[in-house]
């Protein structure tokens, strides 16, 4: 069996490359698009919906694709040809969605947009196993990583810079996009295809039959395929009933206990796999051993380090989603001074229900003042007997208006520094935001260096540990600007998921095989991210009594536990 040759550092920089463009996509995407629905007149409870292309893209396309660009080769290779229909569709939605006329619109390249970025990520993450030694991988999927955290930066600011330095607006009229948003978009578009063609015309894939005389020939289970494939159809017909019927329960508990919708994709999604394994069986019966039989196959046969990394992919990604979800929240709540007399509450309170007491009232009015009914409604559940009381943004927001005349205008300049100092903590979230993802980007090339030294398990393990630690620490920082430290810890453990999964990932599934289990291995991003949406928002406002700071500090809770479980990670191939 010969061995990879080992690849300089520019080619390793060439290889990953294209990932600029896929993260200039994704950052566009994270930044703007509630942004985008919002202007096109989505209402705040919709945009979560409107979001959902996001999971239920990465779920359905990537194992496809993974297991597709397994058994392509033609002219362009073997990855390349999904790298450039990914990146031809994901520009011609960047370019396309900030020119969206409606809502409906903008929501369908989004879809088309998650869809075409899913398309080119999934094979360039195989492309890493595909072209590096084993001894190499941890620096290939590190270069990844250091794309991610750079590009990230630069993509997420891209609206700011080009209004602050080319001097393009960042506002328009009602229902229009901004032109900063549209030129960034289209910018973004740009280097997406450019980033992507460099990494096409700059690295030569290796030929199935030198693929072939890389691995040798693998005997274990997760590498059967064709007529290879024995199913044991009457365990399948039963574990798909059983499949099928726990979904269908769970389903009908999600929907008369009220629950949040989220849970739908999973419930749902459980009884849907149910259906496949019988409709596998099915196939298998009537002689078919490829497509669905053999990708159903693969994930019941997932190797052993694999089911391991699963686990603590989820509870590693679970502690990102609370971040994603509720630092602007439980930063600037905790850490900056939100709070007014209680005497302003009161006369709040007295004019909401004023307003909504009248007999006659504009649908738009009652709709607001319902919103700052549920604000106050927040305030006397939580928060009772605090004086000063910490008050809402959206509170703050309408009483401080010019044209409001409820209050005075010393009230007025009180209700304005409680906005100011929103403001000023939602803005030091994008820097703490900045800091995390430089600090990935930076240490990435550290990585592989300690890993050497320490194994990937037990580097992996300490910067799970760090990461988590990190954000315990933001609940126990008081000033602002501390917080940094625990954004350095977060940075580390951001740099580690990014690159040792996927490394160890690359080394014990096997090389026919990449792509569909590098496609699977995306369930254990996605499931934390619907399970962060749906639970977080039920304890915040149950066990957490309304302070999202305890949701940042489970996920580092989370992530401890999962660098706990990394330990025990075999990285070899091997059944554990």
């Amino acid at each position: 069996m010969k061995k990879k040759p080992l690849l300089s550092f520019w080619q390793l920089w060439n290889m990953s490359f294209g990932y600029i463009g896929i993260q200039f996509g994704f950052a566009l995407q994270n930044s703007n698009l509630s942004r985008i629905f919002e202007t096109l007149g989505a209402k705040q409870d919709e945009i979560p919906a409107l979001w959902i292309a996001a999971p239920l893209s990465g779920l359905i396309i990537q194992p496809i694709i993974g297991y597709m660009s397994d058994r392509t080769w033609n002219r362009l290779g073997r990855r390349k040809p999904y790298f450039l229909t990914g990146a031809i569709l994901a520009s011609s939605a960047l370019l396309i969605l900030p020119n969206s006329p409606a809502l409906w619109v903008a929501a369908g390249m989004l879809w088309m947009l998650d869809a075409s970025i899913n398309i080119t990520m999934e094979p360039m993450r195989a492309f890493v196993g595909d072209m590096l030694s084993d001894e190499q991988r941890t620096q290939g999927f590190a270069m990844q990583t250091f794309f991610i955290g750079a590009a990230s930066i630069v993509g997420s600011m891209l609206p700011y810079l080009i209004t602050n330095i080319a001097g393009i607006s960042n506002t328009a009229p009602e229902g229009i996009i901004p032109p900063s948003v549209r030129f960034a978009f289209y910018t973004g578009g740009i280097i997406y295809i450019c980033a992507v063609l460099w990494t096409i015309f700059t690295v030569k894939e290796y030929s199935p039959e030198e693929q072939a005389a890389f691995e040798g020939h693998e005997t274990e289970a997760a590498a059967k395929e064709g007529d290879e494939l024995i199913l044991n159809t009457k365990k399948y017909y039963t574990s798909g009933f059983i499949y099928l019927i726990a979904g269908i329960i769970a389903t009908i508990i999600i929907y008369y206990g009220s629950w949040d919708k989220a849970l739908y994709i999973l419930s749902i999604g459980v009884g849907a796999y149910g259906i496949l394994k019988l409709v596998t069986a099915q196939f298998y019966v009537g002689g078919s051993r490829t497509g669905l039989v053999e990708i159903i196959y693969d994930m019941d046969n997932m190797p052993g380090a694999m089911k391991q990394l699963s686990l603590i992919t989820v509870l590693t990604w679970f502690a990102l989603f609370a971040m994603w979800i509720y630092s602007t929240s439980a930063i600037t709540s905790t850490k900056y001074n939100m709070k007014v007399d209680k005497a302003v509450v009161d006369t709040m309170r007295s004019n909401i229900q004023s307003v909504l007491s009248r007999p006659a009232i504009a649908d738009s009015t009652k709709k607001q003042f319902e919103t700052l009914q549920e604000d106050i409604k927040e305030i006397d559940k939580y928060r009772p007997n605090d004086n000063p009381v910490r008050i809402s943004v959206n509170l703050s927001n309408h009483y401080a208006d010019s044209t409001n005349t409820v209050f005075s205008a010393t009230n007025k300049m009180e209700l304005k520094r409680v906005q100011k100092e929103y403001n000023d903590g939602a803005d030091w979230v994008g820097v703490l935001n900045s800091v995390y993802n430089g600090v990935a980007a930076l240490i990435a090339f550290l990585l592989p260096v300690i890993a050497r030294r320490m194994t990937r398990v037990k580097t992996h393990f300490v910067c799970l540990l760090l990461g988590g630690l990190g954000f315990i620490s933001i609940y126990f920082f008081g000033s602002p600007k501390l917080l940094i430290i625990s954004m350095i810890g977060i940075g580390i453990a951001w740099a580690g998921l990014l690159t040792f999964p996927y490394a160890i990932l690359s080394s014990v599934v096997p090389q026919k095989k990449m792509g569909v289990y590098m496609g699977m291995f995306n369930y254990f991003v996605v499931i934390p991210q619907i399970l962060a949406a749906a639970i977080l928002g039920l304890l915040v406002r149950t066990a957490f009594n309304g302070n999202s700071i305890y949701a940042l500090v489970l996920g580092g809770i989370s992530m401890i536990i999962a660098g706990i479980l990394m330990l025990f990670v075999k990285d070899e191939k091997d059944k554990v």
